[in-house]
């Protein structure tokens, strides 16, 4: 998980997103102000993926964020071994998490680093396509049904989630 572009003030690569994985049992997302005829986002068994884009995000990232979600063995089967998420047959829920771009600052919190509004959409918009593109593929070769689902970018959303343990990870691009 390296970013593409150098910080200026280091040789670290440039941070370019954060993103933070929840297993689950079931997730429930409501998008709030409710729009017409939209219902609530619900998954079963998966993975709740918190995203924040930053300034500078390149498509090359966003690839390289829905490839790890989906291949890395972070979920857990009945047994207790570790699968993708993708061998899990799991369900995915996006969530647009802008939050997770900011930096403590005295006692604020500062949100510069944050990609635009716009930009932050149309990367939002791109993960989930690159998600459900290879989970589109999962599903063509098994009788299993699995979805990806994905919250708004810019609305307040209300979450509720039942997890099978504390695994929550943490990853920075």
């Amino acid at each position: 998980m390296v970013a593409m572009a150098s910080d200026a003030t280091n040789s670290r690569p440039a941070l370019q997103s954060r993103v933070v994985l929840q297993q689950c049992l079931s997730a429930r997302l409501m998008i709030q102000p409710a729009s017409e005829g939209k219902e609530a986002e619900y998954i079963e068994r998966g993975m709740v993926v918190y995203v924040c884009y930053l300034q500078g995000s390149a498509e090359e990232i966003i690839s390289e964020i829905a490839s790890s979600i989906l291949n890395a063995r972070l979920s857990e089967t009945d047994t207790g071994r570790l699968v993708s998420i993708l061998d899990l047959h799991g369900d995915i829920l996006i969530i647009p998490q802008a939050t997770l771009g900011g930096n403590l600052k005295c006692k604020g919190m500062q949100y510069h680093r944050n990609s635009d509004k716009e930009d932050g959409l149309k990367n939002c918009i791109i993960s989930v396509l690159h998600c459900w593109k290879e989970q589109f593929k999962i599903r063509l070769q098994s009788a299993i049904k699995t979805s990806v689902k994905y919250g708004t970018y810019g609305n307040r959303l209300v979450f509720s989630m039942e997890t099978n343990g504390q695994y929550t990870r943490y990853l920075e691009f």
